[in-house]
């Protein structure tokens, strides 16, 4: 049975996406490591610091040392230490948003990005200009930060984080062609979206769960 064990720094997403893991692959073990603290201190300190990347590098290792035959790396805000980390881990890291972002610049020409919070919008951002740079593209990136969002959610109001989400969407939608949203939470609200602004949104959950089932597929035929 393959060992998966995915890094999270809240808890919001764990059941969801273990729910997605379960439907997609079965046969294979999905272990989490949770801290919290460390959105926590990325939204406070408006950054990454050092005591958070030597975390999650520590993190990274204790899923080697599990037995991990990949490690998901969940969180947007932090994907960028991730990057950092594949040149020391010996296990495959998937970002949880990397294949999302891969399928958007591939297919489109102009990109929204939706998030609740500037920490997780602008290493999407830089994601997604990454991609395109990759692939030889050119494509238009546009800010859609939903302003009181994030507060609305933690203050218990997510009737309204849902409705500031689907005003940032339905502003998009009358600029870019296809809308992304850079937090994999948010995902729960991928059709409702569509249904709204009448365009493509793209959530990453799903899509880094396939990227992990073609990793495995690849290393069982190796």
């Amino acid at each position: 049975m393959a060992k998966v064990v995915a890094v999270y720094t809240g808890q919001g997403l764990s059941d969801p996406l273990k729910k997605v893991f379960d439907e997609q692959l079965p046969d294979s073990k999905l272990i989490n490591i949770i801290d919290d603290s460390i959105i926590s201190e990325v939204v406070s300190e408006g950054k990454i610091t050092p005591a958070v990347k030597k975390r999650l590098f520590q993190y990274y290792q204790n899923a080697v040392d599990m037995g991990a035959e990949i490690i998901l790396n969940t969180c947007s805000s932090v994907g960028e230490v991730a990057d950092l980390a594949r040149q020391f881990i010996d296990i495959p890291i998937v970002k949880i948003d990397e294949a999302m972002a891969k399928e958007a610049v591939s297919l489109y020409g102009s990109i929204g990005v939706i998030a609740t919070l500037p920490s997780t919008l602008e290493p999407t951002m830089r994601l997604i200009q990454k991609q395109a740079e990759s692939m030889g593209k050119s494509v238009l990136i546009v800010d859609g930060l939903a302003k009181g969002a994030y507060d609305a959610l933690v203050n218990g109001r997510p009737d309204l984080h849902d409705q500031i989400i689907l005003e940032s969407a339905s502003t998009l939608a009358q600029q870019v062609e296809a809308i992304v949203l850079a937090q994999g939470s948010m995902a729960r609200m991928e059709q409702t979206l569509h249904d709204k602004t009448g365009i493509p949104v793209l959530s990453s959950p799903a899509r880094g769960i396939t990227e992990i089932k073609r990793l495995l597929g690849e290393s069982s035929h190796a």
